[in-house]
């Protein structure tokens, strides 16, 4: 009888050959070329590429299974072959010598090969740049507390978490330590000293990294999704201990940031979940990515931002997130807003179309009269948060 077959584990930790000549390589200097954030490949179809937004298919000939398959083989080592024919699929990393990196995950579908690329530009864009709203400095300007940025996929969580990581890295002396999976921006050690991990090639998990993360004397950690009550009770350790922390959740606002933290609970551990996040959480920025209509933009984020205040650390504390609107409107003035006040803001400027805000708005009725001029109700706010939790040391 034949020995059982074992999993083969995620590769990791693993040299690759030079890359400088391969086939697929070709379509990532075309993403570059015409600015595309995605390329997708599939057997009988000609290359599909996502460009501004949209899925567009490439005047080229269709690609064979055998094709897809000999392109991307090029990339892989034996480990990742052995994983992907157990798993059928494999995250893979490339990069053009001096340019960008690519973030590839080739995929079985119908039983043919599949591949989807994303593209990770080597500049870091800056806040300005990315047209986020001014409190987002503020933000970058603390010294301790978990820091959420969410919102769905492809909204740019990552990158507004690595404009927050690169604005540190020019002003403080300090170790910041990336775990990611995969590494999607490359950062270049300034003023701070930066160290990243990805797991599985560094690490095996997320949970041996975090493990052992305080040994290795940061003071800024990014971390990725936070998608298991595991990942998350080692995330709020690190925060509890002094760190600054980024993480990013799938979730659609403020409020359900905060459901979606619970969710990973059972019913009778949310209450200590709860009091957990009033001592550390920081700040949450949610977006969504709208397509622009101003000349030279293609893209702007329509924001929402919480940061702890008194009546948000209540709110948060006695299950009356859904409050969680009012403290954001009645600290306008500081800096926090609501979707519905940035879309209308992004209305006003000329940023966005109205029909495109109003597409993503929570509550179009809300923005609709914000864009009228009238004020919406604010019927439960309360009076005794007249500042907001910012503790931010003295720059460097």
């Amino acid at each position: 009888m034949s020995a059982r077959k074992q999993p083969v584990s995620r590769p990791q930790g693993v040299q690759r050959r030079d890359k400088t000549a391969l086939k697929i390589a070709k379509y990532f200097e075309a993403m570059i070329k015409v600015d595309a954030s995605d390329l997708h490949l599939k057997s009988g179809l000609p290359p599909h590429m996502r460009i501004h937004t949209k899925i567009r298919s490439l005047s080229a000939p269709a690609l064979s299974n055998e094709q897809i398959t000999a392109m991307v083989e090029e990339l892989m080592t034996e480990q990742e072959r052995a994983f992907f024919s157990e798993h059928g699929n494999v995250d893979l990393a490339y990069e053009l010598p001096d340019s960008d990196r690519f973030r590839v995950n080739l995929y079985l579908q119908r039983g043919k090969a599949a591949v989807a690329v994303r593209r990770v530009t080597r500049d870091i864009p800056d806040f300005e740049s990315l047209h986020l709203p001014p409190i987002i400095e503020k933000i970058a300007n603390l010294r301790q507390g978990l820091i959420l940025v969410s919102g769905p996929t492809g909204s740019g969580k990552s990158t507004t978490i690595a404009s927050m990581i690169e604005y540190i890295n020019q002003r403080r002396r300090c170790h910041i330590l990336t775990l990611e999976d995969p590494i999607e921006y490359l950062y270049e050690s300034k003023k701070a000293l930066i160290n990243q991990r990805e797991i599985g090639l560094d690490v095996p998990d997320f949970q041996s990294a975090l493990k052992y993360l305080v040994r290795e004397d940061p003071d800024v950690v990014q971390v990725g999704d936070l998608r298991d009550h595991d990942t998350f009770h080692a995330t709020m350790q690190v925060a509890e201990t002094g760190h600054m922390v980024f993480a990013t959740v799938h979730a659609s606002g403020a409020a359900q940031t905060i459901g979606r933290m619970l969710d990973l609970f059972e019913v009778e551990s949310r209450h200590r979940i709860r009091q957990l996040l009033c001592f550390n959480l920081a700040a949450i920025i949610s977006q969504r990515l709208l397509l622009s209509v101003a000349k030279g933009v293609s893209r702007v984020p329509a924001t929402e931002v919480l940061v702890m205040s008194p009546d948000v650390r209540k709110f948060i504390s006695e299950d009356r997130d859904t409050e969680l609107v009012d403290a954001m409107r009645s600290h306008e003035l500081e800096g926090m807003h609501t979707f519905a006040t940035n879309l209308c803001e992004l209305i006003e400027t000329g940023m966005v179309h109205p029909e495109a805000a109003y597409a993503v708005a929570p509550n179009p009725d809300e923005l609709r009269m914000l864009v009228k001029g009238i004020s919406t109700s604010r019927v439960g706010l309360r009076s005794d948060s007249r500042s907001l939790d910012f503790r931010a040391g003295p720059k460097e």
